[in-house]
């Protein structure tokens, strides 16, 4: 969509100027790799100009070809008009430095577990090497299967979810890393189609968790995430009960559980008052990511 002024944004600084201004104006919510109108602006306007996402110094003064400006404005313009997140216009996300394919069939990555991925959960994994199974419970995109498999690489990972259309996502990340040996794609309804006594070492979980009165207030760009993959009851327990009544069935002996509940601890402490799990900090997070070991899990 064409605006009467564009002629008088000659510049990539004079385009990212105005874009974070229509942002402001417009009262978008940010939340989806970025948290801030300038990251998102950047980050949408190099995408357009096909430019390395991490280099935006060097081509601030650079002038525009009209049909470059062209292809930013109507960038810009889209993310006001729909309210979608960049990651669905751009068919991708970035995670810890890895990038996933993405689309409105999957939530946007951006879960605090992946940080501690990066160090294979260390310290409460004392040999990654020794761990052979691992399940991502509700993979969405895949993302945390990926890093998963990438931090224990003598594991087998089982990338799991109730979506066919999330693990077609996930099929496609899969093999954008080229990890189709050693990480799967399996449907299931909780721990419903996976096979008892499989013995995870680690089961990762980043569920549906928020709450019903959470959900009624949503910003516009977290409704076009799929509702299966947000929405978690009246009180946004009502897969995480599940997830730990069944998990011992699932887990190896010393097997753990790490889970995500974002917003939702006091909900959590309500559901299981008898519970003690270790709660884990992330740089971003905290209150929100849980360690819970089987012999905690088993009644």
């Amino acid at each position: 969509m064409s605006v009467p002024y564009s002629a008088e944004l000659l510049t990539l600084r004079d385009l990212l100027r105005w874009s974070i201004s229509r942002f402001n104006a417009a009262g978008l919510h940010f939340g989806h790799g970025s948290d801030n109108a300038w990251d998102e602006a950047a980050y949408l306007l190099l995408h357009g100009l096909h430019l390395p996402l991490d280099t935006l110094e060097p081509f601030l003064d650079a002038r525009l070809l009209e049909r470059e400006r062209q292809r930013c404005i109507d960038l810009i313009q889209q993310r006001i008009a729909t309210r979608k997140p960049a990651a669905y216009m751009t068919g991708e996300a970035w995670l810890q430095g890895r990038r996933f394919l993405v689309d409105e069939r999957v939530i946007v990555p951006r879960s605090p577990i992946a940080e501690l991925l990066t160090d294979a959960l260390s310290p409460w994994i004392a040999e990654p090497e020794a761990v052979s199974r691992v399940m991502d419970l509700c993979t969405g995109s895949g993302c945390l299967a990926i890093l998963a498999a990438q931090a224990f690489e003598s594991a087998q990972v089982d990338a799991v979810d109730i979506s066919q259309g999330a693990l077609e996502v996930a099929r496609s990340n899969i093999a954008l890393y080229g990890l189709e040996n050693r990480v799967q794609a399996l449907y299931s309804d909780g721990f419903e189609q996976v096979p008892e006594g499989t013995g995870y070492d680690l089961i990762l979980c980043n569920p549906p968790y928020v709450n019903a009165r959470s959900m009624a207030v949503l910003p516009p760009e977290y409704q076009h995430e799929p509702r299966l993959a947000l929405a978690g009851g009246a009180d946004g327990m009502d897969l995480v009960r599940r997830i730990v009544r069944d998990a011992p069935r699932f887990l190896a002996p010393e097997g753990l559980l790490v889970l995500e509940i974002g917003h939702e601890r006091a909900h959590f402490e309500a559901a299981f008052p008898k519970l003690e799990p270790l709660w884990i900090e992330t740089e971003a997070t905290s209150d929100q990511i849980m360690l819970l070991r089987r012999e905690q899990l088993e009644p």
